[in-house]
């Protein structure tokens, strides 16, 4: 998570007020929404459930957004394999009636979904902020887990941290709790939509994005620090797959120095939301993985 969010102090901590673009969202693929509810600690979990098979992909989005950006993924792999998305709780039509939004917090989710539905063989997808989440739910399910995949994620992981890492993060912090839509409309426009991004799927992000509670989003970004990501990757002890935007770059070098696995996949052009920019290049890659994570990865027991 931080290396997204850090990846914005700077222009952020710079923020002038820039008017958000609001307009209404493309209609979106149908998914019919599982009659069964999960719960943890109370706290509803939103989700679908298509397909049926022995492996399942578990989607979770990323920060400020939903499971209906999944949707072309359902209705792609569900012919083929069960497919789970989740609103994590704060997000979407999940519960908010909780006071902390850590990345121990989320995978915790993830684990009540996988053990509620009774998942097997799983192979996690998280989106964005997400990547930790999923990463550390492969940690604490390493008999159900079978793969992991970061989309537009994990792009520095192990690198130096910058000491003025943390100040600015914390003006950041500041800066959106006074203006929370200006502030994030010029985050998303320069750091996460690519020239290629179209107009479109600019005014649904941003609109999902100014109509979720300002409040536990920015909590999210907030308490998602101070997770060691090159350590729990060796805690996982599992490939890590990446299907990420070639507009910024993407550094294994320092996963590669600890002798750990991981493989990048490029999309072409996109911005931080391949999975509905480009979704037939996006579902083409990620057929790759599973087929890779199939191949390689059994279930450790």
């Amino acid at each position: 998570m931080k290396n997204l969010f850090y990846l914005a102090a700077i222009i952020l901590v710079s923020y002038t007020i820039t008017a958000c673009n609001n307009g209404k969202r493309p209609a979106d693929t149908i998914m019919t929404d599982s009659v069964t509810a999960i719960h943890n600690n109370d706290v509803n979990i939103a989700f679908t459930d298509t397909g049926k098979s022995d492996t399942t992909l578990l989607f979770v989005h990323g920060w400020a957004i939903n499971k209906s950006y999944w949707a072309n993924q359902v209705a792609y792999f569900g012919k083929r394999y069960r497919v789970v998305t989740i609103d994590l709780p704060g997000f979407g039509q999940s519960g908010k009636n909780r006071d902390k939004w850590g990345i121990a917090q989320f995978s915790s989710d993830i684990d009540s979904v996988i053990k509620q539905l009774d998942l097997q063989k799983v192979i996690l997808v998280g989106h964005s902020m997400s990547g930790d989440i999923v990463l550390q739910a492969a940690i604490d399910n390493p008999n159900k887990v079978i793969g992991v995949v970061g989309v537009d994620n994990f792009k520095s992981v192990g690198a130096p941290k910058n000491p003025d890492d943390k100040l600015q993060m914390a003006m950041a912090i500041a800066e959106m709790r006074k203006d929370f839509i200006g502030v994030t409309t010029k985050w998303f426009n320069e750091q996460l939509f690519s020239a290629a991004t179209s107009p479109e799927i600019k005014r649904r992000v941003l609109n999902d994005v100014a109509h979720t509670d300002s409040t536990i989003a920015v909590n999210v970004m907030e308490q998602g620090d101070g997770f060691d990501e090159l350590d729990k990757l060796a805690q996982a002890n599992k490939t890590l797959y990446l299907i990420n935007s070639d507009v910024t770059p993407t550094d294994t070098s320092y996963i590669t120095a600890q002798k750990l696995r991981g493989r990048v996949f490029y999309t072409r052009g996109t911005g931080h939301f391949a999975m509905v920019e480009a979704p037939a290049e996006f579902n083409r890659d990620l057929d790759m993985v599973i087929d890779d994570i199939k191949k390689n990865k059994p279930v450790q027991q």
